[in-house]
Formats: structure tokens, C-alpha cells, sequence
């Protein structure tokens, strides 16, 4: 399909959500004795192991590519919200990690190709805005091939051939560019079992001469181009300020400690606030997201850290705690944690309720224009992951 305005949104979902490898339950093992195959039963042991989806992000950021780092903002939460919804066969919810580059500016090191690690692969969703809003753009040298390879080098994938290992480049130069032959890089990526995805910011023709298409096809990806300038459509809805007042009473909810904690709860309060300054909608999608099971601190707040199974809060240290918490009992402070939880769950239960309604409106409103190419594409992911054992309820 040729597609030559599509936000990034569709281009990051059918990256997040398009699923190569999925670890299922243990197979039965068979034993054969005399000739005769006899199954084993899983063992107490034979636990199915989390399934990953890693996802490195590498974006042009010379001149000219604001818009796409503006789009890459704005519809983070839109990749978060439709993956909390995946499944891996009846089961296990698959983890997302995300990892970004930026390559093409002129301040970045040229010894180094002009390519930098912004972020190493990563779960926290405030860590990855944050770097996503540190971005700027400037003239410089564009190599493709140099960035996908160093991504490969630095970055941990690990060796399970279950898990989903993604790259996807964006940029607006040809993809040939540098010393580093992309051919290379394609080879190596495939034999790490990374697939390699390209979006071309311009033309979709145009693209594929600038050897986009073929880049990905190396390497078992999808090709794309977009319009990164087109303005970003939102939807406002009558739930939104609701939500966002939500969010407000969420954030209240969190009981920072340890030596990040509050580090890591003003970092939450400035991507609440670099989201609304984008535009109020995102900031809607950002506490959709806060509600979901992709939003996990459990290293700075007590109370995502009382669900982890080695919790003991008479291990904590006072000094680590909150200045409230300092002079509490064990109990007192089980107490504490068990309300801000039951406060958190009863907040996220309501903003999830008026997201149900927000979708079924938003589902309403939506024109050609501006739905039906993302919907189609989502309906044909959705149905190539199904043939991996994904779903989604």
C-alpha cells in the first residue's frame, strides 16, 4: 500500500503491535520408553517467561525533521494505550521495552558518525518521554547504515527467538549514505533476529529510490513513508477535562521513596506538563496511559513496589521514606501504602470507565481523513499478529 500521509502513530502501532515471536506455554515434553511416547506435565517450575517486544527508535533529527520529533511526542501514549491491550496466547501480557537514537546533527560526535544514544532500552514511560522532549533538530550528515549498526552493537536483545526484536528508522535522505554500507547492517540485524522497519519522510516514491524500501526488505521489515509535517489530528471529547482532573488526584497517589524517589515524582509531573503543553488531548492519552499496566515505578514508589513478591516493609529504611512515613510503625505504614493503592485503583477504574466512553465517541466523529487509513491499518496488524497468537481484549 502506498501511503504518503500517514501519522507516525500508524507507523509506530504496526511496529509495536505487529508480533514475529511469541513464547507461549511450555510445549509438553515426551519422554519415549520401549518405543512408546509417554507426556510430561509441566513442572511447578515450567513457568511461561515474560514475552518482550523491543523496539529501538532511531530518528533524524537534522534539519527540517521537527515535525516528526513533535509527532513522535505527541503519540507516544497512542503506542502505549493500544499495546496494554495485547496478549500472547491466553495468557501472558507482553512487556515493551523502547530504546532511542538520534543520528544526523550537527553537534553530535562526527567520530562517532553522528549518532548518539539518547536512551537504552527501557520501560519507564516517563524516562522515554522525557528524552523524546530533550530532542532538537540541526543541519548535519545522515547515515543510516552507521546508526543501525551501532544500535545493534550497543543495545541488549538478548537471545530469545520468542521475544520481538525491532528497529525502525526514520529520516529524509537517502538511505545509503556513510561508510557504513546498509547492506552491512541489514545482514547483521537479520542475523540477530532483528527486524529492521523504515519510515521515509517525504515521498513515497521517492523513498523507495532513496533505497528505503530495500533497506527494510533485507531484513524482513515494512517499508513506510509519511507526511511528518501534517499537523497531528486529535479528537477532543467531552470526558477529556474529566480525565485530566483525574490525573491530578493520581498523581497524589504516589508515595515517592529511596534515593530516586523524588527525582522520579517531579520527572512524572514535568511529562504531565510537557504533554498538555503539546496539547490538552495528549495529556488525556498520557493519564490513559498512567492507568494502565504499562505504567510501572515500582523503584521509586511504594506503592507499585508492595506488588513485587519480595516486598517487606520492615526492610525499609526511614531515611528512605517520605518525611510523613518517617515516624510510622511497620503497621502504620502498610496501612498507608494499602490506601493510596485502593485510592490509585478506584482513580484509574473511573479513567478507564470514561476512556470506554471517550473511544465509542471518538469512533463517532471519525472521517476518512482522519480514521479510516489508521483503522484499516490496525484491523490488517491485529490480524497478521493473530497468526503469531497475539490478541487483543
Amino acid at each position: 500500500m502506498k501511503t504518503r500521509h500517514v501519522l507516525v502513530t500508524g507507523a509506530l502501532l504496526a511496529f509495536g503491535l505487529t508480533a514475529y515471536g511469541c513464547e507461549t506455554k511450555n510445549k509438553p515434553k515426551k519422554l519415549a520408553i520401549n518405543q512408546t511416547e509417554i507426556n510430561l506435565s509441566d513442572t511447578p517450575s515450567s513457568k511461561t517467561k515474560n514475552n518482550t517486544v523491543k523496539i529501538a527508535l532511531l530518528l533524524d533529527t537534522s534539519n527540517s525533521m521537527d515535525g516528526l520529533i513533535n509527532q513522535a511526542k505527541a503519540q507516544l501514549w497512542d503506542v502505549v494505550n493500544n499495546f496494554t491491550h495485547a496478549k500472547c496466547g491466553n495468557e501472558s501480557r507482553p512487556e515493551l521495552q523502547i530504546a532511542l537514537y538520534q543520528y544526523g546533527k550537527d553537534n553530535l560526535s562526527s567520530s562517532e558518525g553522528y549518532v548518539q544514544q539518547v536512551l537504552n532500552f527501557t520501560d519507564d514511560l516517563d524516562e522515554i518521554s522525557e528524552k523524546l522532549f530533550s530532542l532538537s533538530t540541526n543541519g548535519g550528515e545522515e547515515y543510516c547504515g552507521k546508526v543501525i549498526q551501532t544500535s545493534l552493537n550497543q543495545l541488549d536483545w538478548g537471545n530469545n527467538p520468542d521475544n520481538l526484536k525491532m528497529i525502525f528508522i526514520a529520516g529524509n535522505e537517502p538511505f545509503d549514505q556513510g561508510r557504513t554500507p546498509f547492506k552491512e547492517a541489514a545482514s547483521r540485524a537479520k542475523k540477530q533476529d532483528v527486524i529492521i522497519n523504515t519510515i521515509f519522510c517525504g515521498n513515497y516514491e521517492q523513498g523507495i529510490h532513496g533505497k528505503w524500501k530495500e533497506g527494510a526488505l533485507l531484513a524482513n521489515g515494512d517499508y513506510m513513508a509519511i507526511d511528518h509535517n501534517r499537523q497531528v489530528v486529535h479528537i477532543e471529547t467531552p470526558y477529556d477535562n474529566v480525565i485530566i482532573q483525574l490525573n491530578k488526584k493520581l498523581n497524589k497517589t504516589y508515595i515517592s521513596y529511596g534515593s530516586l524517589g523524588s527525582t522520579k515524582k517531579e520527572k512524572q509531573i514535568l511529562q504531565d506538563s510537557n504533554a498538555e503543553a503539546l496539547e490538552e488531548v495528549v495529556m488525556v492519552k498520557r493519564a490513559i496511559s498512567k492507568s494502565s499496566r504499562m505504567y510501572k515505578n515500582s523503584d521509586w514508589d511504594l506503592v507499585d513496589a508492595s506488588e513485587e513478591a519480595e516486598f517487606d516493609a520492615s526492610k525499609l529504611k526511614k531515611k528512605d521514606l517520605p518525611q510523613e512515613l518517617q515516624d510510622k510503625t511497620n503497621q502504620e505504614i502498610e496501612a498507608y501504602i494499602a490506601k493510596k493503592k485502593a485510592e490509585r485503583q478506584e482513580i484509574q477504574n473511573e479513567i478507564n470507565e470514561l476512556n470506554a466512553k471517550r473511544e465509542v465517541y471518538i469512533a463517532s466523529q471519525q472521517n476518512e481523513e482522519n480514521g479510516e487509513l489508521e483503522n484499516a491499518m490496525i484491523s490488517a496488524i491485529k490480524k497478521q499478529a493473530a497468526k503469531k497468537n497475539y490478541r487483543w481484549e
